[in-house]
């Protein structure tokens, strides 16, 4: 009589069902992302020349990054600099001793850490402290007299203004739109819509909108006597134009996680702290902000992520002009691509995952992981 346990190729697929479900996604893994960093990588380290009938690929080590920090490109990625005055070298100073400060507390709060531990959280801190003061050094000797900004500082414009600004706008719409208040289904549609318009959408509308001389805003332009004030000539009165379309975009993404996290924060909570006696700061600095810490944390970091990111406002909008004054980091890879400057593009885009590794992990161990309570 046969047995009525499985066969021997059902036993086999038993056995090795883990790996059959699992290495597929390894490959995809390998094959789109892997992959592309290890030819970037090659490219960040060598200069691709078109030739007839092909291209030749030669070494050149770091001459690509060198080129851009310390050669003929340094003016594109870092800017033109300029001599610190001495507000600039006061700020300097005073961001330097903060620094320190943290550092010797992080040293004298951990004297019961494991050696490895600490040594490894202070290498982190170091490595983030050299980064945010040297970033810091270049942003004021950029924009003092004399001085013009790259790419760099740029894109760190719209990835701290942009998100500082997008983040209190949220806040302040979500906190709103959480009271009793006539019309709350509506304001949460009409909030929603701006995150549903793809950039390039977006683009174009505030390019219209921004238009002082035929734009449907232009009689109030007329009105403050601005027909003439030509924005997109002038290296701030862009920035500030992309900015605005960038919060324009991503506010909606910020108020509706920061919604979610106040009508998910226990009511009992509030009526107690409204019981005591509690006024409105108060409730929301002992009581809600302790509740939606965790997720404003996280929805910052995504927004960090993201806002390193942006390219399509800023090519759209100005095509990075004027001169490259609105370029950001990946629309200037993008333009090195496009000039066929492979190796340059390569190296431009390592340098923005340097930084935005760095800014990240620095954000995530300094303040999220504080937020939510480890």
């Amino acid at each position: 009589m046969r047995g009525t346990g499985p066969s021997f190729f059902g036993r086999l697929a038993e056995r090795w069902a883990d790996q059959i479900l699992i290495w597929p996604a390894v490959l995809l893994l390998l094959a789109f992302s892997i992959f592309p960093t290890i030819a970037s990588a090659t490219l960040a380290l060598s200069r691709l020349d078109l030739v007839p009938g092909g291209f030749t690929l030669g070494w050149v080590g770091l001459r690509n990054f060198e080129r851009l920090l310390f050669g003929s490109r340094q003016d594109h990625l870092l800017g033109t600099m300029a001599p610190l005055g001495p507000l600039a070298r006061g700020l300097w100073l005073l961001a330097a001793l903060l620094v320190l400060a943290g550092l010797a507390r992080f040293l004298w709060r951990g004297r019961g850490r494991p050696p490895l531990a600490l040594l490894a959280g202070l290498l982190g801190r170091l490595l983030a402290a050299a980064l945010f003061l040297a970033l810091l050094a270049l942003v004021l000797s950029t924009n003092a007299r004399g001085g013009f900004p790259g790419s760099l500082v740029t894109t760190l414009v719209y990835v701290l203004g942009g998100v500082t600004i997008q983040f209190l706008l949220g806040l302040g719409l979500a906190l709103l739109v959480a009271r009793p208040i006539e019309g709350r289904r509506f304001f949460r549609v009409v909030f929603f819509l701006p995150l549903m318009v793809t950039p390039v959408g977006i683009a174009y509308a505030f390019r219209m909108l921004a238009d002082t001389g035929k734009g449907p805003l232009a009689p109030i332009w007329r009105a403050f006597g601005l027909q003439e004030f030509a924005w997109a000539a002038d290296p701030w009165a862009a920035r500030i134009v992309v900015m605005i379309g960038d919060t324009w975009q991503w506010t909606p993404f910020v108020f509706l996680a920061l919604l979610a996290a106040l009508e998910t924060q226990p009511k009992d909570q509030v009526e107690a702290a409204r019981l005591d006696g509690a006024g409105p700061l108060q409730l929301f600095r002992f009581v809600t902000w302790p509740a939606i810490a965790p997720v404003a944390a996280t929805v910052v970091l995504i927004r960090l992520i993201e806002a390193f990111k942006i390219v399509d406002l800023p090519n759209v909008l100005t095509n990075g002009g004027p001169g490259f004054a609105t370029e950001s980091l990946t629309l200037h890879a993008f333009i090195a691509w496009r000039t066929q400057d492979l190796g340059g593009s390569a190296a431009v885009g390592y340098i923005l995952l340097f930084v935005a590794v760095v800014t990240c992990t620095s954000f995530l161990n300094l303040v999220a992981k504080g937020a939510r309570g480890r």
